[in-house]
């Protein structure tokens, strides 16, 4: 039903075009194209192109960055898009611009991708290696523990590797951690790191070590330390079973996404993910927006419209 409406509504504009307007069978080409992605991503969402919204043009937006579409096309996807709803308006098709006051690429800052948390979940419970070796099994519970403390604390690569034993403090759920110049922050550890480390600490590091000391909590073979390198390919095998090629700072902003998305505000999670001013955090914003949009539509006395 919303694929029909949504033809019928783009038939209209594109006979405005070539009727009334006189584009080039190129440019109405063009247009076709990226009006017909965004009533597909409608679609998507259970959404027409005559009930589309503000945070619809948004998140199309996003996704086509997080897809690494260039400015220029997201550009001029808009300039269509905008195109489309002045004609709407005009034809008193729609009471409003969804396009209005939205940021021009240049000025468009960009998310990285976040896993949904099946797929964190995913990550976080892959199968242990069928050969059976103790050095084997011991290098897996490693990486599981290693992501647990991507995921629950937010870290980067170098961030992870550089951690000490006498960083972890895990009989109080957190740890020292050593980011960009050298600057401390401490960070809360929750219960599913905190048990993948301790399992991790208790039985399957002192195999790892070899008899070996190291003053890392984690650390590769004859304890020596982990390059980035091998961190990054450790994230990738972990995600292969999902099907997405996920980068470790995947895992960062997942855990700052799902913060805010929970009702984390902006503060705590800057000085959870270190970062040294709020504006950096603040790429962050339109998720909590949208839960305050959300929260507000179902608290509110006043927020329904009243028959």
């Amino acid at each position: 039903m919303t694929s029909a409406a949504n033809s019928r509504v783009v038939s209209g504009f594109l006979d405005y075009l070539k009727i009334e307007k006189g584009l080039a069978p190129l440019t109405v080409a063009a247009y076709t194209t990226d009006i017909g992605q965004f009533a597909s991503f409608l679609v998507k969402h259970k959404h027409t192109l005559l009930h589309a919204r503000r945070n619809h043009v948004r998140d199309f937006i996003q996704q086509l960055f997080a897809n690494s579409v260039d400015g220029r096309s997201v550009g001029r996807k808009l300039s269509a898009l905008r195109h489309l709803y002045r004609y709407l308006l005009l034809d008193k098709l729609v009471e409003h611009d969804p396009t209005l006051n939205i940021d021009s690429p240049k000025q468009w800052k960009v998310l990285p991708k976040a896993l949904a948390r099946d797929e964190i979940e995913a990550m976080l419970c892959s199968p242990h290696p069928a050969s059976g070796r103790k050095e084997a099994e011991a290098r897996a519970e490693r990486n599981r523990a290693m992501l647990e403390v991507f995921y629950a604390a937010a870290l980067r690569v170098s961030e992870i590797i550089g951690v000490k034993l006498e960083d972890l403090k895990l009989d109080l759920g957190y740890v020292l951690v050593r980011g960009k110049g050298d600057k401390e922050r401490i960070v809360p550890l929750g219960k599913g790191a905190q048990d993948a480390l301790t399992e991790y600490m208790q039985h399957w590091r002192p195999i790892l070590a070899k008899g070996k000391t190291s003053p890392l909590l984690f650390f590769g073979r004859g304890a020596r330390k982990l390059s980035r390198q091998r961190v990054w390919q450790m994230v990738r095998a972990a995600s292969a079973g999902a099907g997405r090629n996920v980068s470790p700072h995947m895992l960062r902003h997942s855990c700052a996404t799902h913060m805010v998305e929970n009702g984390a505000d902006l503060r705590t999670v800057q000085t959870i993910l270190g970062h040294a001013d709020i504006s950096t955090t603040q790429v962050y914003t339109h998720l909590a927006l949208d839960r305050l949009k959300n929260v507000y539509q179902k608290h509110h006395p006043r927020a329904k419209a009243r028959g």
